[in-house]
């Protein structure tokens, strides 16, 4: 299973979610983990990027809503604690199946 985390420098969220999804692959050895930077406008709209951090499991993004503008921005997930930067670990290992 290939992970993508997308994110930008500007966002410290990316942080948190990485720290998840390498708990995650150390328990997984069939998930691949990679990194894509988006640091223009351009690139995020080229990726439909809709906020760092966002996670694309074989691709496709994990926490999607066709409904949040792309833009250079931190996202905010919706998580059992109430609202966040990063998804749980709990969400992670559910989207990851």
């Amino acid at each position: 299973m290939d992970i993508t985390l997308q994110y930008f420098d500007g966002c410290p969220n990316w942080l948190i979610a990485d720290e998840r999804l390498r708990l995650l692959a150390g328990e997984r050895p069939d998930i691949v983990l990679g990194y894509q930077l988006i640091d223009t406008v351009d690139a995020a709209e080229q990726a439909g990027f809709h906020g760092s951090p966002t996670i694309l499991v074989n691709g496709v993004d994990a926490f999607g809503d066709a409904s949040a503008p792309v833009a250079l921005a931190c996202r905010r997930y919706m998580t059992e604690a109430g609202p966040a930067g990063a998804p749980s670990l709990t969400q992670l290992s559910d989207a990851l199946g």
